[in-house]
């Protein structure tokens, strides 16, 4: 393992404890989205970081950090669509690679995309992580959101409510 993938697991370790303690004691599943968000952006500088909603057949954009975005993607389209059909993780380390993809950005050049899905495995959300680089997201950056995306799939059981 590298120094600059030591060094990004080790900003992903102390940015998971963040998320903890911002998240602990707040009950609302909005403000702790909101935050981690925002946190997961300030922390590693992504291009674009946002939620898409299921929505009937459509994914509805809900809160995200970076430039405008695609307000609705249908289910099986794009990443996140494909993500969403699917319900599996995605990493595209070059989007213009991926058939189908949706470009809300020219700039983005590589995607993650994490589904979340409530208790009974119905998927109620996708975590969509943008980088302006090709190869700008890696195997080490999913296998933390994965484990964000999972402390969000316990708050949303907690309180439906958005």
């Amino acid at each position: 393992m590298s120094f600059i993938d030591q060094n990004k697991k080790s900003r992903y370790q102390i940015t998971l404890k963040q998320i903890q303690s911002l998240v602990e004691s707040e009950p609302s599943f909005r403000a702790n989205l909101c935050n981690t968000i925002s946190l997961l952006k300030e922390s590693f500088n992504f291009f674009w970081i946002g939620t898409y909603f299921a929505e009937g057949n459509d994914l509805v954009l809900g809160p995200f950090q970076g430039p405008p975005a695609c307000s609705r993607i249908p289910k099986g389209k794009g990443v996140c669509g494909k993500s969403w059909e699917e319900k599996k993780s995605f990493i595209v380390t070059n989007v213009d690679e991926f058939p189908g993809h949706i470009s809300c950005n020219p700039r983005s050049k590589s995607e993650i995309v994490i589904p979340a899905k409530t208790k009974e495995g119905q998927l109620f959300m996708v975590l969509d992580i943008d980088s302006d680089k090709q190869n700008g997201l890696d195997q080490t950056d999913l296998f933390y959101l994965e484990k964000v995306v999972s402390i969000l799939q316990g708050l949303y059981s907690k309180n439906i409510q958005f």
